[in-house]
C-alpha cells in the first residue's frame, strides 16, 4: 500500500489534498470515500492556517509526524478532523470535509438522523466525523498503522476529474483555492463565503 502524499513537503501540501480525495476512512463500523477536502500549509503565507503563529498545546500535531489526526472542536460541541502531511516540524494538515457512506450506512444513519437523504449524511466536516464517531480522543492517533480509531485505505477504483475552489469558513486567505473536491460528486457539502460579520465565532480553519 502506497501513502506517497504522507511525504510531501509541506508546501505541497494542496497535492497532498488532491491526492487524498477517492481515498476511503474507516472507523467504528463504518467507511467513508473522501469527496471533499481542504489544505492548510500552516507556513507564513497561510493565516487561515491554526499553526500560523506557531506552536501551541492545541495545534502541535499539525507539526508532524506525518500520518496523525489532528482533531478539534468547534462550537463547543462537533469535532473536525485534518490528515497531518509534510516532513516532520512544518505544520501542514488537510481537513476531511466531506465523502460518502460506502460501508455501514444503518449505523451511519443512526448516528445521523437528521440526515434527509444518504448523501447529506457526512456532507460537511463535522456530518463527516459523526458518522464515523470520532471526537476529540482521535487526536494525535495513527491513521496508518491501525492504532487509532480511523483507518485510510486507497481507492478501490480512479477517482475522477477534481474541482479547486476557495476554502469555507475561515476569516483570512477566503479566496485561496485549496478547496477541492471529485467533480459532481453529490455528497460535497455546500460553500458559503465568509462575510465577516461574525468574525468572533469559532470558526473551522486548520
Amino acid at each position: 500500500m502506497t501513502y506517497a502524499w504522507l511525504d510531501l513537503p509541506a508546501e505541497a501540501v494542496d497535492q497532498a489534498a488532491r491526492a487524498l480525495l477517492g481515498w476511503r476512512l474507516t472507523a467504528n463500523g463504518v467507511t467513508v470515500r473522501v469527496s471533499e477536502v481542504e489544505a492548510y500549509s500552516g507556513l507564513g503565507e497561510d493565516p487561515a492556517s491554526h499553526a500560523h503563529r506557531g506552536v501551541t498545546g492545541r495545534n502541535a500535531v499539525m507539526f508532524g509526524p506525518a500520518g496523525r489526526l489532528y482533531v478539534y472542536q468547534i462550537y463547543g460541541m462537533h469535532f473536525c478532523a485534518n490528515i497531518v502531511c509534510g516532513e516532520e516540524g512544518r505544520a501542514a494538515a488537510v481537513l476531511l470535509r466531506a465523502g460518502e457512506v460506502v460501508d455501514g450506512l444503518p449505523l451511519a444513519r443512526a448516528r445521523r438522523p437528521a440526515a434527509r437523504h444518504d448523501r447529506d449524511l457526512a456532507a460537511g466536516p463535522a456530518k463527516l466525523m459523526q458518522v464515523l464517531a470520532v471526537d476529540r480522543s482521535g487526536n494525535d492517533t495513527s491513521v496508518i498503522d491501525g492504532t487509532g480509531p480511523v483507518t485510510v485505505s486507497p481507492p478501490v477504483s480512479p477517482p475522477g476529474p477534481i474541482s479547486a475552489g476557495p476554502r469555507v469558513g475561515v476569516t483570512s486567505a477566503l479566496d485561496v483555492p485549496w478547496r477541492f473536491w471529485l467533480t459532481g460528486d453529490k455528497t460535497v457539502s455546500g460553500y458559503r463565503r465568509h462575510t465577516g460579520k461574525t468574525a468572533a465565532k469559532p470558526r473551522p480553519g486548520r
